[in-house]
């Protein structure tokens, strides 16, 4: 694994790359830093916040915790982003995440909060707006970066609410359409942040995103800085 860090822009983003040579690699790093920091906030605060991603690298992550350890009494489990599909479309985010693991750990029900963008973009993310309000600050959000840089459902050219913790998107690029997501105001209000970035087609997102353009991705700025995870993206020399 290697690493590199930047500071990047006005009101910079604090970014530090961890490039890794196997897929089995990141997957494995990815669970070991989400274990680490649930342990932390238990210990902490007697409960661990964390918003998962959608996508192909999470789900990969998310197959290994299902076979993990951990004190799943205490995990609260939000998303940063979900489409406005019936609750059991196969496309839908939380669907994937119950799949592959968390109907098959202990979890209490009641700490599993999907958003219901089932309800339809504006009433959907009126209703995860409430649900995140007492939430505070989330120990570690996961995120992705699409080719065009977005990440949850913050698109380029997209006008993005920051007023509220979640908004609804109409329009998107990607089908569907319609999609509910967390502000990123509010994705930044976290104790710990890391992007899974894998395949060779975010080469041109990334290096964007290490020479100051600035793509959604960008938008993401807690005060500890994010940490980004790569694997099959080449990291070039930063710019100045």
């Amino acid at each position: 694994m290697q690493n590199s860090s930047q500071v990047t822009g006005k009101n910079p983003q604090i970014s530090r790359w961890h490039m890794f040579e196997t897929q089995d690699a990141i997957n494995r790093a990815a669970r070991d830093r989400i274990l680490a920091a649930a342990n932390e906030a238990i210990a902490a605060r007697g409960r661990f916040n964390i918003v998962l991603a959608g996508g192909t690298t999470p789900k990969q992550v998310y197959e290994l915790l299902r076979h993990a350890e951990a004190d799943w009494s205490k995990w609260h489990v939000y998303h940063n982003d979900d489409r406005c599909l019936p609750a059991d479309h196969v496309e839908r985010n939380s669907l994937m995440a119950r799949q592959v693991w968390l109907d098959h750990v202990t979890i209490p029900a009641n700490q599993i909060h999907d958003i219901p963008a089932e309800l339809g973009p504006v009433e959907g993310a009126k209703a995860y707006a409430e649900t995140l309000k007492d939430v505070g600050d989330f120990d570690l959000v996961l995120l992705g970066l699409g080719e065009d840089g977005h990440t949850a459902s913050l698109f380029p050219d997209h006008v993005w609410d920051d007023s509220v913790d979640a908004f609804p998107v109409f329009n998107s690029p990607k089908p569907p359409a319609e999609r509910v997501s967390i502000s990123a105001r509010r994705l930044s209000q976290a104790r710990e942040v890391i992007f899974l970035v894998t395949g060779a087609g975010k080469q041109e997102a990334v290096d964007n995103w290490r020479n100051g353009v600035a793509i959604p991705a960008t938008a993401i700025k807690p005060q500890t800085g994010i940490d980004v995870y790569v694997f099959g993206v080449r990291l070039a020399a930063q710019a100045a």
